[in-house]
């Protein structure tokens, strides 16, 4: 199965394809751009289907990060996932943002269950738990950093993600800012797509709220 993967989810903006008989990543392409992921994110998709030697007419499914992350990026991400995979008549399907980051950390450190912590600014974090098999042991929750050190405190495993200092400021953490679209592809690939429609995954509010004081009067 060959996959294109998208990930808009934070910083970073990028895009692979995967060839799932191969585990091997074909081509990628991407940036840590900060904002303007709209701009440049089908620059990068053709970019890495240039590099593997591929077109659209060979992907088999889009796979694509739904949060927690920017609200804006994964509104980029998940809009364009769909409609690539509505034109090309394939499969889309979501790849948690935090499964994919827990992936990374599995593979550095083999055998440990993971912790995964997002700093969500606001003195908030996204944090879930994962076994040494990938398999999540709890659900994404947006917590506190008062609240999500208590809980983990006790955590017997490696913790990570760009929040983890802030869970454990006293314990061994594996910092992580960018999402490794390598990853979203290969969890895409095992996904199923009737159970892994791409939906936002939003674990609170965005930060812009609509300002108040401004309606216009009836004549």
């Amino acid at each position: 199965m060959i996959v294109l993967a998208i990930d808009t989810s934070g910083s970073g903006c990028s895009a692979a394809v995967y060839d799932s008989e191969a585990a091997a990543v074909l081509g990628r392409s991407g940036a840590d751009l900060g904002k303007g992921h709209a701009e440049r994110l089908m620059e990068f998709v053709d970019e890495a289907l240039a590099t593997s030697g591929r077109s659209l007419t060979d992907i088999d499914r889009i796979a694509v990060t739904v949060g927690p992350g920017s609200f804006t990026g994964i509104r980029v991400g998940v809009a364009a996932g769909r409609g690539l995979a509505l034109a090309l008549g394939k499969p889309a399907v979501g790849v948690s943002t935090l499964a994919v980051l827990a992936e990374g950390i599995r593979a550095a450190a083999p055998g440990r269950d993971v912790l995964v912590a997002i700093d969500a600014k606001r003195d908030e974090v996204y944090v879930q738990a994962f076994s040494a098999t990938g398999a999540a042991i709890s659900e994404p929750e947006a917590l506190s950093v008062e609240v999500a050190r208590e809980r983990f405190s006790g955590f017997d495993g490696v913790i990570g993600g760009s929040g983890a200092a802030l869970v454990a400021p006293d314990a061994p953490t594996k910092p992580s800012e960018l999402t490794d679209v390598a990853f979203v592809a290969a969890l895409g690939s095992a996904a199923d797509p009737a159970s892994a429609k791409p939906r936002p995954l939003y674990l609170r509010g965005p930060d812009a709220k609509p300002q108040a004081g401004f309606a216009i009067a009836r004549a």
